[in-house]
C-alpha cells in the first residue's frame, strides 16, 4: 500500500515553514482525535498518520531525509513508525500552559523569588545637597529569619512535598478531551508544604526588622535624584536574592537660595546710595562671604554673576554659577531734616537734564498710548 505523502497528510507546501507545520498539526489532530471521534475507526487511522507525518516534519534531521529520499529514508528511524508524535494534551500545553501556569518544576526545590524593591524619601538641606553627606537612615524591611534561615520550618523539621500536586506545584484538570492545568490549592504552586512551621516566622521564612544603614550622599545632588542601595530592600523567599533600596532625595526650602539645577540665586538689599555712587558690598554664598562691586547708578532688579559658585555637577563637569539680584531699599524712618535733603536732592535732579531715562520713557510711551485713544 502506498503511504502518503506527510506534507499532503498535514496540509502544507514542502517549503513550510516549522511554525507552519505546528499550526496545521494542532489543527488536524483536533480534528481527528479519537478522544473526539470515538466511534469512527478511519479517524483514529487518520490521526496515526498526521501523528507520523508530525514526528518527522517537526524533526529537522527526519525532514530532510524525507525530503531527499522520501519514506525510505525515515522508516528505519521511525521503528515502524506509529509511535511517534506527540499526545493530544501536548500540543495545547503551550498554548494552556501560558494562560493557566501549567509547566514542570522539580519537586525538589520551591520557587525562588527576589525580595521587593523598598522607597526610602530622605529629606536633606541645600548644604547637604550641595556639598555631600553621609548620613544614617533607618528602614523597616523583611529579613530572612535567622532562627530557620528562611525555610519556614521548625527547627529539626523541613518542609515536605505537596500530596495534593505531589511536589510539582500544578494540578492537572480534566475538562472533556481538554487537559488543563493549574497552580495547586493546597501549596499555592510551592509545591511544598510545611506541617511544623517556625515559631518566630509562624512559616513565612522572614521577619519585619529595622536596619540602620549608612547613605553616602555625592556632592551637587539635586531634588528628585535617587540613591540605589543594592540589596538592601527586602530579603527574597526561598533563597532569592534580596530587591534594592532606593533612596530619593528631596531637598528643603532655604532662607536665603533658590536653586535651578546647577545655579544658585539669591537677592540682596543695597542702599539708595550705593546704588547711585556704587560701592562693594558682602553677599553670602554656600562657601562663606564674598565682595562683590557695585558699579555707579545700578538699577534696581540688575543680576550680577558670580561663576562657578554655585553647586557642582553631580556626574562631572563644571560647577554651577551664582547669580545675585540686588534690590534697592527705599529709606525708611526719616526724620524731617532728612526729608527736606532728600526734596531738595529731587529739586536739583528737575534741572533739564535726563537723570531718569527709564521714566521719562515710562510716561512717554503712556502719553503717546493715551494720545492714540
Amino acid at each position: 500500500m502506498t503511504k502518503k505523502d506527510y506534507y499532503e497528510l498535514l496540509g502544507v507546501s514542502r517549503n513550510a515553514s516549522d511554525d507552519e507545520i505546528k499550526k496545521a498539526y494542532r489543527r488536524m489532530a483536533m480534528k481527528y482525535h479519537p478522544d473526539r471521534n470515538p466511534d469512527d475507526q478511519k479517524m483514529g487511522d487518520r490521526f496515526k498518520e498526521i501523528n507520523q507525518a508530525y514526528a518527522v516534519l517537526s524533526d529537522p534531521k527526519k525532514r530532510a531525509a524525507y525530503d531527499q529520499f522520501g519514506h525510505a529514508g525515515v522508516d528505519a528511524s521511525m521503528h515502524g513508525g506509529a509511535g511517534g508524535g506527540a499526545s493530544f494534551t501536548d500540543i495545547f500545553g503551550d498554548i494552556f500552559g501560558d494562560i493557566f501556569g501549567a509547566g514542570g518544576r522539580s519537586s525538589d526545590r520551591q520557587a525562588q523569588t527576589r525580595g521587593a524593591d523598598l522607597r526610602y524619601n530622605l529629606s536633606l538641606t541645600l548644604e547637604q545637597a550641595v556639598h555631600g553627606a553621609t548620613l544614617e537612615i533607618t528602614v523597616p524591611t523583611l529579613v530572612l529569619c535567622r532562627t530557620c534561615h528562611g525555610t519556614g520550618a521548625k527547627a529539626g523539621s523541613k518542609p515536605s512535598n505537596c500530596r495534593t500536586c505531589g511536589g510539582v506545584g500544578q494540578v492537572r484538570i480534566q475538562q472533556g478531551f481538554f487537559s488543563i492545568q493549574q497552580t495547586c490549592p493546597t501549596c499555592h504552586g510551592e509545591g511544598k508544604v510545611i506541617t511544623h512551621p517556625c515559631l518566630d516566622c509562624h512559616g513565612h521564612g522572614r521577619t519585619q526588622e529595622t536596619k540602620t544603614l549608612s547613605v553616602k550622599i555625592p556632592p551637587g545632588i539635586d531634588n528628585g535624584d535617587r540613591i540605589r542601595l543594592s540589596g538592601e530592600g527586602e530579603a527574597g523567599v526561598h533563597g532569592g536574592p534580596a530587591g534594592d533600596l532606593y533612596v530619593f532625595v528631596e531637598i528643603k526650602p532655604h532662607a536665603i537660595f533658590a536653586r535651578e539645577g546647577k545655579d544658585l540665586y539669591c537677592e540682596t538689599p543695597i542702599s539708595f546710595t550705593t546704588a547711585v555712587a556704587g560701592g562693594e558690598i558682602e553677599i553670602p554664598t554656600l562657601s562663606g562671604q564674598l565682595k562683590l562691586k557695585i558699579p555707579a547708578e545700578t538699577q534696581s532688579g540688575k543680576l550680577f554673576r558670580l561663576k562657578g559658585k554655585g553647586a557642582p555637577a553631580v556626574r562631572g563637569g563644571a560647577s554651577g554659577d551664582l547669580f545675585c539680584k540686588v534690590m534697592v531699599e527705599t529709606p525708611v524712618n526719616l526724620t524731617r531734616r532728612q526729608k527736606d535733603l532728600l526734596l531738595a536732592f529731587d529739586r536739583e535732579l528737575n534741572d533739564g537734564q535726563n537723570h531718569s531715562p527709564k521714566t521719562n520713557s515710562w510716561f512717554a510711551s503712556v502719553k503717546n498710548f493715551f494720545e492714540g485713544l
